[in-house]
């Protein structure tokens, strides 16, 4: 379920928005310790040096998994599949809304309420089908 959002113009890298995105997250979430570290999945678009050192900075252990380990998996273990990153997922839910597939807003401010309406009945219908019996 989406919890932070960030968003940008049209071309921008992923890398560039993780910062915004990690500060938009509304719920403290808890200290890291080495019993219960917190790691970060993030895929190879992820992988430079300032994000290493900004993810660490913010007590998070980042798990980046290169493209050539996963094709390397795929052929070494037989059934083996690429896990899907959690953003792609919330990706995919935030697509399924028309609006958003292709951005007809053209003010910044209009596209960012989209999001996070989208975001907000994706939560909600997450949290009902929890609480649902059977």
């Amino acid at each position: 379920m989406p919890i932070g959002l960030a968003h940008a113009g049209a071309n921008r890298h992923d890398s560039k928005l993780l910062e915004p995105t990690l500060d938009s997250v509304p719920i403290d979430r808890p200290e890291p310790n080495p019993e219960r570290p917190q790691g970060l999945l993030l895929d190879r678009g992820y992988d430079y040096p300032w994000v290493h050192q900004l993810t660490g900075g913010r007590g998070f252990t980042p798990h980046i998994r290169s493209r050539g380990d996963e094709i390397e998996r795929k052929l070494r273990t037989p059934g083996w599949r690429a896990r899907r990153w959690i953003v792609e997922a919330c990706h995919s839910w935030l697509n399924r809304n028309r609006a958003l597939l292709i951005r007809w807003s053209k003010k910044d401010q209009n596209h960012l309420a989209l999001l996070q309406l989208a975001s907000g009945l994706i939560a909600f219908k997450k949290a009902r089908l929890a609480t649902q019996p059977g």
